[in-house]
């Protein structure tokens, strides 16, 4: 028996989200910017306590909620748990968005900003960042004046590693008095700021953070929003009862209270980060400024023959030719094996790809 579905238009006119390959476990894995060196240690004591009963619980979330904003620097009903950071980034389309109302964003970025307004019926306008990946701040606070529901901001931001500066961020925030502000800080554990302590200054900042880069925890699916009290209350309604499974929150609790394992990884990543540049620009390659774990490199129009080159030699990158121009990648910084396995490769076969070019 055949009938017609009843999809909304909004569904209909975009294509499924196409998710990273399987088959990645095996390889260096330098396209996610995932955290390849694992979480610690206590994260893994806390999940082998876990009993039979427990899973078979619905998960209570007081005592996690209190330890992780501890953490974060904020009271407990200034934290909103969520499953993983694209649903923090969710609920602020399920709270503020109507079908055929604005959103801004700024170009290139995060996909899930637009995938998520794609799927609301939103509008979606769009600054950019400029050739050198300089946030562009005075198309931003023009934007802002035609007052679009919510604005989307990863600071630092993925691809590019912009980090913007406290002083524009606040004459962000002044310009979008009619606008829901999201500081999406996946990568603040790298950059050495946050906007956490806004929060009570600007009752329409929003700051959403993840436990998947920095705390290891990608795969347990956990994320987090923070804001005043009475702003967060409203974002309260559009959740189920039960969004986080137990696992992540044991895990997220065990990461933070031992809190050595990803302080000591932050550090690595700084300095691999650093020198990893400095070689990439004694080969002539573009590199840009970067405060995530990751770094965003032009290697011209040879790159994306490099890059596959790469993939069939077991390490993955992520080519961004279509998006941002031929040649660019976003390369996270792994272990200093990994990196030293893909310094030495791009060494080997960049030189004979480059002449070609």
């Amino acid at each position: 028996m055949r009938t017609r579905l009843p999809v909304r238009q909004a569904i209909l006119k975009r294509r499924t989200y196409e998710a990273p390959a399987e088959g990645r476990a095996r390889k260096i894995r330098l396209d996610f910017n995932e955290n390849t060196a694992g979480c610690g240690p206590a994260v893994l004591r806390a999940l082998a306590k876990l009993t039979p009963e427990k899973f078979a619980m619905y998960p209570e979330y007081q005592k996690s909620t209190a330890r992780i904003a501890r953490h974060l620097g904020v009271s407990p009903e200034e934290l909103l748990l969520t499953n993983g950071g694209d649903d923090a980034l969710r609920v602020f389309f399920d709270t503020f968005v109507e079908p055929n109302t604005r959103i801004l964003i700024c170009e290139p970025t995060f996909p899930m900003y637009r995938y998520w307004a794609e799927i609301a019926g939103a509008q979606i306008d769009v600054c950019r960042y400029d050739s050198q990946m300089r946030f562009p701040l005075e198309e931003v606070v023009a934007a802002l004046g035609k007052r679009p529901r919510v604005f989307f901001l990863a600071n630092p931001n993925n691809p590019t590693g912009t980090l913007v500066a406290p002083a524009a961020l606040r004459r962000v925030l002044k310009a979008a008095r009619r606008t829901v502000v999201v500081f999406d800080e996946a990568y603040a554990e790298f950059s050495g700021f946050s906007s956490l302590p806004w929060i009570r200054r600007y009752s329409h900042l929003f700051v959403a953070r993840t436990f998947s880069k920095a705390a290891g925890l990608a795969a347990l699916r956990l994320g987090a929003v923070v804001a005043a009290q009475d702003s967060l209350a409203l974002v309260r309604r559009a959740m189920p009862p039960f969004p986080v499974n137990l696992a992540a929150l044991v895990a997220a609790e065990a990461a933070v209270r031992e809190g050595r394992t990803i302080r000591a990884y932050v550090r690595n990543i700084k300095r691999l980060r650093a020198s990893f540049a400095a070689q990439l620009a004694e080969l002539g390659v573009i590199t840009y400024p970067s405060a995530g774990n990751f770094l965003l490199a032009n290697f011209g129009p040879p790159g994306p023959r490099l890059f596959a080159e790469l993939e069939r030699r077991g390490i993955l990158l992520r080519d961004r030719s279509k998006d941002i121009g031929p040649g660019f990648v976003r390369i996270t910084i792994g272990t200093p094996e990994e990196m030293r396995k893909l310094m030495e490769e791009i060494r080997r076969h960049w030189k004979s790809k480059a002449k070609r070019g």
